[in-house]
């Protein structure tokens, strides 16, 4: 079986953000550029299946700019066996990638995909969803323990009200909470070894797909700095300044 794990490259979630001072959105001059958390945990599970023998292929896939491949090439030095690039520089929103996944989908036949259930640059959680619509495929969403046989897929997942398990039938599109595994450090030695791992490169248009904005980002702000606390004397006060000024009550 063949796994399919999209990445996405994103801002190292040490970083702090700044906002370009147009308002146009982030700056992101000198900064690191990482892995999404959420997807490195979804290439760590691949790759657990893998070793485990339910898998045979772990396939990374990522959508962007050229230097896409550094964030492909983290991936197969944690294990994944083939990359592939599909290079615009046109913004890329969750339909869009959606619509390249599916298109990739239908290419590769393979028997799961899994990816981060959100990037931590725009939160959007659409991806996934989008994926699964598309190829018209069963989904698992906020995965915190997956178990594969018998061509199915025991699926944990976090809920308001505590855990669920669904049963999915393969093939299916998963994707992964903070709590499926912690992956593991890149060694120096995989490290080379993920530079001689076969990466193509292709365009969207030769995948057929449309990646044009359906949304426009009309300005992107900072949130409002926290104001100082301020000491009260007596409960009477507290409500007081609950009514009047916070009015929460």
């Amino acid at each position: 079986m063949k796994i399919l794990v999209p990445v996405k490259r994103v801002v190292d979630y040490n970083l702090k953000i700044r906002v370009k001072s147009d308002g146009t959105g982030v700056d992101l001059a000198n900064l690191k550029m990482s892995m999404n958390p959420f997807d490195e945990i979804a290439v760590e599970e691949a790759v657990r299946l893998k070793e485990k023998g339910v898998a045979t292929e772990v396939l990374v896939v990522s959508c962007g700019v050229t230097q896409c491949q550094e964030t492909l090439r983290t991936a197969m030095a944690i294990g994944a066996d083939r990359a592939i690039l599909v290079q615009t520089d046109e913004e890329l929103q969750p339909l869009a990638v959606a619509k390249i996944l599916k298109a990739l989908v239908d290419k590769e036949q393979p028997g799961l995909v899994i990816l981060g259930k959100q990037a931590i640059d725009d939160d959007c959680n659409q991806t996934g969803q989008m994926l699964a619509a598309l190829a018209d495929l069963p989904q698992a969403t906020f995965a915190s323990k997956v178990e594969v046989a018998n061509g199915k897929a025991n699926v944990t997942r976090e809920v308001d009200g505590g855990l669920e398990t669904l049963s999915v039938t393969l093939p299916a599109v998963i994707t992964t909470d903070l709590r499926l595994n912690e992956p593991r450090y890149v060694t120096l030695p995989n490290i080379m070894k993920a530079k001689k791992k076969q990466m193509d490169i292709v365009t969207p248009e030769d995948l057929g797909v449309d990646v044009e904005p359906r949304i426009k980002t009309l300005k992107v702000t900072e949130p409002p700095k926290r104001s100082a606390g301020v000491k009260v004397p007596d409960v009477a006060t507290l409500v007081r300044k609950l009514k009047t000024e916070a009015k929460v009550i």
